[in-house]
């Protein structure tokens, strides 16, 4: 007998168990893996985009897909805005400074803005999926990497590995708790039973002995490597615990940020060939809308529609839309005429930005490989260069690319306020207190310095409790026909799932604007 949709429907069992029958009479549609499933069309309506960063290429991306019109102004003559991946030939523009070109060989590269994605970035990853971008592990965690401390500890100013302080310290600290519930010191109420079971688990996390004490085991690294014959290896004794401490490797330096922060936890990726092949994926798409070299003066709300001045290599220009998205810095928008309402315009004003800053440094071979056998991951310091970051890519290679410093702050501020051959003499200078082999293997360097950037002003945007409350609240509506996006228009701030979402929450905003239709992000269905 036939049987209505809605009878159907009320049979829970046969639904779920129909689920691709159902598709198949129309009464479900599939959903893509990060779906976006807007309703209705743009007809036509013109946006004006201000950046062809990563949001504002998304944001035209999405939007074209819905039947708008787009025009992208982008002031750089290259996409992507802070995801720049600098190879030979790339240049960049500080302010003060004559611009930099690039002289690493062909096929070497790194990546002065980001270099990560986490895995439960899931946006970022469906984006690299649709567009076609290959990705490959990068690999954020490496217990071979080092720490360097300079000062005047038994273990300062020299190069130790990670595996060997995190072994001692967990050790160390297991120990001491094991000690404390022996002796009844530990606030908790635990049976018996229960304390014998942390106990185990505190021998099997620290490494301790039979009598509870922390002896140094293969875990930290060989002196010497097991291998054929009578060759069974052997290690070193751990550090003192009061060594590690005095040395300052117990400082917030050289916490484990890298293990335990949810955003850095492995698995980690990083787009095949440099993170700029997604900006690039995107320009693929909408190229055709983007106008490059055209530095906007001027945003004005109109009693219908937006009026934007710019200029380009012919001189200034006016440019009129329905909507505009805003993707621009707040540290570069705050320095553009603009009509907007008084709480939007000091939101602008207020919030700052990371300084921030990294050097590539091309060498003749892959020392750290060859020598040191580090593949990957970070080593850290206390002193000026803060990381050090490794290649995850072209492993085996002959010549690679490791970053020099990579540093936030008061680093970044003293690094950057040297000139480019000042910032390449200390990251060689302090490098090669770590290694060595900087002064026969270095053949070039290039470094960026972000709070100088030109159309950047910053790495990205820092929100305090007080800051979200009333600027960042501000600026999540739309002030009459200009809307804002971008990383700082999120809680991703410095991720490009940040752009990624801030980009699909406005186009969801606009089009339930256009379309009369009450639709929000991540919600994505009309409401009737």
């Amino acid at each position: 007998m036939p049987i209505s949709r809605r009878d159907f429907l009320r049979t829970g069992t046969s639904a779920i168990a129909a689920y691709p029958a159902m598709m198949a009479l129309g009464m479900l549609r599939t959903a893509p893996a990060h779906a976006f499933d807007l309703e209705g069309s743009g007809a036509g309506k013109h946006v004006l985009i201000l950046g062809a960063g990563l949001a504002g290429m998304a944001a035209a991306y999405e939007l074209g897909k819905l039947g708008y019109r787009c025009t992208i102004l982008e002031a750089r003559t290259r996409a992507g805005g802070r995801v720049f991946s600098v190879r030979k030939g790339s240049t960049n523009r500080e302010t003060g400074a004559a611009a930099q070109t690039a002289a690493f060989d062909d096929g070497q590269y790194f990546n002065a803005g980001p270099s990560r994605i986490p895995h439960h970035h899931e946006l970022t990853l469906h984006y690299c999926k649709e567009l076609g971008i290959p990705l490959q592990v990068y690999n954020n965690i490496n217990e071979a990497t080092y720490y360097f401390s300079e000062g005047k500890g038994p273990l300062s100013n020299k190069k130790v590995r990670v595996r060997e302080i995190h072994n001692d310290v967990r050790g160390y600290t297991a120990e001491l708790l094991a000690k404390a519930i022996d002796q009844g010191k530990v606030d908790a109420e635990l049976t018996k039973e229960d304390t014998q079971k942390i106990i185990e688990f505190l021998r099997a996390e620290g490494g301790l002995d039979i009598d509870k004490l922390y002896k140094a085991s293969d875990r930290r690294g060989f002196i010497e490597h097991p291998g054929a014959g009578n060759k069974s290896g052997s290690i070193a004794n751990p550090h003192k615990l009061a060594d590690i401490i005095s040395s300052g490797l117990m400082d917030p330096d050289f916490y484990n940020v890298a293990e335990y922060a949810y955003e850095l936890q492995m698995t980690m990726f990083q787009a095949v060939g440099g993170m700029d092949t997604i900006a690039k994926a995107f320009e693929k798409k909408v190229g055709k809308d983007v106008r490059f070299g055209c530095e906007v003066k001027s945003i004005q709300n109109q009693a219908e529609g937006v009026s934007v001045t710019y200029k380009d290599k012919t001189g200034e220009k006016q440019i009129t839309a329905d909507l505009c998205i805003c993707t621009i810095p707040l540290t570069v928008l705050s320095n553009i005429e603009h009509n907007f309402s008084p709480d939007v315009s000091r939101a602008i004003d207020f919030v700052p930005y990371m300084q921030t800053g990294k050097i590539g440094l091309q060498f003749k071979r892959r020392f750290w490989e060859e020598d040191e056998q580090i593949y990957g991951g970070i080593t850290h310091t206390n002193n000026e260069l803060a990381q050090l970051f490794y290649p995850s890519y072209d492993y085996l290679g002959k010549k690679g690319i490791l970053i020099g410093y990579y540093n936030f702050n008061e680093r970044a501020k003293k690094m950057g306020d040297l000139d480019f051959a000042q910032r390449q003499q200390l990251a060689l200078e302090k490098g090669s207190l770590i290694h060595p082999q900087y002064k026969q293997e270095f053949e070039t360097g290039f470094s960026v310095c972000w709070q100088k950037t030109e159309y950047s002003l910053g790495g990205w945007a820092l929100y305090t409790a007080a800051a979200r409350k009333a600027s960042y609240t501000a600026l999540q509506q739309p002030d009459k026909q200009v809307y804002f996006a971008g990383e700082h228009m999120t809680y991703l701030n410095a991720w490009m799932a940040g752009a990624f979402e801030s980009a699909r929450k406005t186009v969801a905003d606009i089009h339930a604007r256009v379309t009369a239709q009450r639709v929000a992000y991540p919600a994505t269905s009309s409401i009737v």
